[in-house]
């Protein structure tokens, strides 16, 4: 198992940045395809970023929703048990409750069901 704990949300003006974080225990990061994902409200959850870091090749494919493609950058740091999202460029949007979560397997995947840990969110909001 693995428990995740976000932070890094707030409230910051359109074109500025935030950097989320995503502290894993329990078990560590690279044991899991790892992925953020987002829920504005009335919305449904959508997929923001994931990634598969390899622990036995120590590389790491990361894979983006179109809309925050060039934007926003998923990375781990395995020393740290942590996963960051890096949010610039932000558009007002991007408010919304952004949430760690983790899964099994190898593969990263884009739909909310297939992850087994979530973080308890952290809010978003940006304002134009």
């Amino acid at each position: 198992q693995v428990q995740l704990v976000e932070s890094g949300g707030g409230l910051v003006q359109a074109g500025g940045s935030l950097r989320l974080s995503c502290a894993a225990s329990g078990r560590t990061v690279g044991s899991y395809v790892m992925g953020w994902f987002r829920q504005a409200p009335e919305k449904e959850r959508e997929f923001v970023a994931g990634s598969n870091w390899s622990d036995w090749n120590g590389s790491s494919i990361t894979y983006y929703a179109d809309f925050v493609k060039g934007r926003f950058t998923i990375s781990v740091d395995n020393a740290k048990n942590t996963v960051f999202l890096q949010m610039d460029s932000l558009k007002p949007e991007d408010t919304a409750v952004y949430y760690c979560a983790a899964r099994s397997g190898l593969r990263v995947s884009r739909m909310d069901r297939e992850y087994t840990y979530w973080g308890q969110g952290t809010q978003v909001t940006v304002s134009s």
